[in-house]
């Protein structure tokens, strides 16, 4: 599973640039819940996107779609915050207290504004839009090179992971990580997805179900906290190759369609 940011933009995206039909973005977007609704933060915001200010009435997803193309949105970008890295986000303010507590946004570096999802409900995802005046200085990973960061990651925490010894203490490890994959949302993506960008998000799945259980504690055991600290250093290096790998996927994969339209006006 990835991230219901990267989903918009990859979709969004997609429908700007003529590879997608409106109403592929919505049934997308219905993976993460059966309803989406939009809201602006400010005035600026909502003015620009003919949205309702937050805790009024919302816009649906179509109307948000409309705005993007009335606005001239070419270019986004999928954010993955987190304490210590806040590509993209700018200086503080609402949209990167946002980001930064939700853990992901979009991006819209061009028009100034970024949006931000939030399960309010079971099965009702709300977005909000937010004016970024002075958005960060946006950073492109080569997707090659996040690739080997898996690769690398993988190879420097091995002997730490074994240490751990998650797979003698839980036997039943192998069928939970089967389960856990077999369980994990398919976000579908566009046709003219990247396959590269493709093999990338699903090696990322791969491994966040292995992070998922690594960081569980087995059932009815107790971890000390120097245990529970080793693991959290031996776990970091994998779970930022994985952030960094879906930011290098999906932005990728928004880059090629932006570019597609350039060479087919």
């Amino acid at each position: 599973m990835c991230r219901p940011s990267a989903t918009l933009a990859v979709w969004s995206s997609a429908w700007l640039n003529g590879a997608a039909a409106s109403d592929d973005v919505l049934d997308a977007l219905q993976v993460w819940g059966e309803a989406h609704d939009f809201v602006a933060a400010d005035a600026a915001a909502a003015e620009a996107f003919d949205l309702p200010l937050a805790f009024n009435r919302a816009a649906t997803p179509v109307q948000l779609l409309l705005a993007l193309r009335a606005q001239g949105a070419k270019s986004m970008q999928l954010l993955l915050p987190v304490p210590g890295d806040v590509r993209g986000l700018g200086g503080g303010g609402p949209f990167t207290e946002a980001a930064l507590r939700i853990g992901e946004a979009v991006l819209l570096p061009d028009l100034g504004y970024g949006v931000v999802p939030e399960a309010i409900a079971e099965g009702l995802m709300r977005w909000t839009v937010y004016s970024v005046p002075m958005p960060g200085v946006l950073e492109y990973r080569p997707l090659g090179e996040a690739e080997h960061g898996l690769t690398d990651a993988i190879r420097a925490s091995a002997g730490a992971l074994q240490a751990l010894d998650v797979a003698s203490e839980r036997p039943g490890v192998r069928a939970e990580l089967s389960a856990r994959l077999r369980a994990a949302t398919d976000a579908p993506w566009p046709a003219g997805m990247p396959s590269r960008a493709l093999r990338v998000l699903q090696r990322s799945q791969e491994i966040a179900a292995i992070l998922a259980i690594a960081e569980s504690d087995d059932p009815g055991g107790a971890l000390s906290s120097s245990a529970a600290l080793r693991r959290a250093e031996a776990l970091r290096p994998l779970t930022e190759a994985v952030r960094n790998a879906r930011y290098a996927a999906i932005n990728e994969a928004v880059r090629v369609f932006a570019e597609q339209a350039d060479r087919h006006p």
